[in-house]
């Protein structure tokens, strides 16, 4: 690799900006420029229209192929981890022997295993050349153990079954957030967020109804309802990661859907959004790992999602709190449809305007102050219109900030790109955290008035936390201004004079 940045290139204005643009260093700082960005041959000569066009096809092919996988992986991966719940309105707990505690133990022990193989499972998405293909096979492998979830006999072979499926569906989520990180600019990143998150809301809608005409089947064989509810969703789950790996892509380099040019130009477009050239292959997985965990704009995100994940744990007994209603079971699991379905619609409009306004912080802000005002309204009655109005607009706040807080980690943090993939996973670990005990907060209904007054306390916190985070963003763009490093987890030396600058 050269050491040096490239002359500016005949061709278009876009490409002849010198990369030396940004804020200059303090005289005699030393730069190491091997990975500096190089226009690629392949791309000289193009003019600005053609490259505006180019740009657009690629994205569109991308947005084409991937986006609908990881939607359709998504609404699986929450329907084969929130079946349980279904299942026990079916029956479950009685033909198991299990007490209320019983059942939200086998809630919970799926997020130890959970938690406990994100991180080695990204460093291995990070590592191989077919991060894609890796999560398909752990689809295959987690809709295997959904389906034997069927055949279990007692509570222990439950919650065997819930810890094998938190270890297989470990690779899922920040897989797929690894992957997006792989197409797409930082600009682009919240509404591909929002879009990947529309499948979460997809599963939640419809994994009800679709729950309910599997438990139709009771009696067929001489199984129960939920038993087949576990069968059938399995089963759909390892037909669709078969397909799937056959057509995902992995990497720019290798996506297939793209010409060499085209390839060229996404893989150009993803440096210059970096402000440098990936060093993965530069680094171990231990020193990525010690970059991660020292880096504070991590644990600022990790505090805030795990703050949003004690108030979403609400989702996990979701159908159980609209029951509370005096619903009966098959008019319960028509009422979790619509706050989904608004959801879906709400979280693309926010990650829609996230992007476009290239602001992240009073998106999250507004998003949990709406989410303040349902949780109070649930906790204040439960008469019929008043609640289920709070459990309507419930989902739309916190996934709204969710889904903008995951875009700006992917912008937040800098390095390497075994570095984001563990900060990514890391990050997914601690903020699933809270499923482990929030679950034991749901005990009283159906006011369930514990668990709404945590879900207030960690509400404000959040918005507490995500201010703190963007004062500490201001003050490391103020030393950006001045030419100061930032240190090891902070942009380089290429990427400074580049003019990186911290979103906020």
């Amino acid at each position: 690799m050269t050491r040096d940045l490239d002359p500016p290139t005949p061709g278009s204005s876009s490409e002849r900006t010198p990369l030396l643009a940004g804020t200059p260093l303090k005289p005699g700082t030393p730069v190491d420029r091997h990975l500096a960005i190089q226009l690629p041959p392949s791309l000289v000569g193009f003019d600005d229209a053609a490259l505006e066009r180019m740009d657009r096809s690629v994205t569109r092919k991308v947005d084409t192929l991937l986006l609908p996988i990881l939607i359709v992986l998504y609404i699986l991966n929450f329907i084969d981890r929130n079946n349980v719940a279904t299942a026990n309105i079916g029956g479950m707990t009685l033909d198991l022997g299990m007490s209320s505690t019983d059942f939200s133990t086998a809630v919970a022990v799926l997020f130890i295993s959970y938690i406990s193989f994100q991180v080695p499972s990204n460093i291995i998405a990070a590592r191989t050349s077919r991060p894609g293909i890796y999560i398909c096979i752990m689809c295959a492998l987690w809709g295997a153990v959904s389906a034997c979830t069927g055949a279990v006999r007692s509570f222990r072979g439950l919650v065997v079954c819930r810890l094998l499926l938190g270890v297989t569906e470990a690779a899922f989520f920040p897989g797929a957030m690894f992957l997006l990180t792989l197409f797409y600019t930082k600009k682009q990143m919240a509404l591909r967020a929002a879009i990947l998150y529309t499948g979460s809301q997809f599963g939640n809608a419809f994994g009800g109804l679709f729950a309910l005409a599997c438990m139709q089947l009771e009696g067929y064989r001489g199984l129960r309802g939920w038993r087949w509810l576990f069968i059938v969703e399995g089963l759909l789950t390892v037909a669709a990661a078969f397909v799937f790996a056959l057509i995902i892509p992995n990497r720019p380099e290798s996506f297939g859907w793209l010409t060499e040019v085209e390839r060229d130009r996404l893989q150009y477009v993803l440096e210059k959004d970096r402000y440098t050239k990936d060093a993965g292959d530069e680094i171990g997985a231990w020193d990525a790992f010690k970059l991660a965990v020292t880096d504070a704009k991590v644990w600022f995100v990790a505090a805030a999602l795990t703050c949003n994940y004690i108030a979403s744990g609400v989702v996990n007994f979701f159908p159980m709190v609209v029951k509370g209603l005096g619903c009966s079971d098959t008019v319960t699991l028509w009422l979790t449809s619509p706050p989904y379905l608004l959801c879906a619609v709400v979280i693309s409009v926010v990650g829609w305007h996230s992007d476009k306004v290239q602001e992240r912080t009073m998106h999250v802000v507004v998003s949990f102050v709406v989410c303040i005002a349902a949780m109070s309204l649930a906790l204040a009655t439960t008469s019929f219109a008043p609640r289920y109005l709070a459990m309507m607009i419930m989902p739309s706040s916190f996934y709204s900030a969710s889904i903008v807080m995951l875009s700006w980690m992917s912008s937040s943090i800098v390095g390497p790109s075994v570095k984001r993939a563990i900060a990514i996973a890391l990050i997914n670990s601690i903020d699933n955290s809270p499923n482990v005990w929030t679950p034991y907060l749901y005990f009283d209904p159906p006011r369930y008035t514990v668990a709404f007054i945590v879900n207030l306390v960690a509400s404000v916190a959040l918005i507490v936390v995500v201010l703190a985070k963007r004062r500490y963003l201001v003050q490391q763009n103020r030393k950006l201004d001045r030419g100061e490093d930032l240190g090891p987890n902070g942009p380089t030396r290429v990427q400074i004079e580049a003019g990186f600058r911290f979103q906020l």
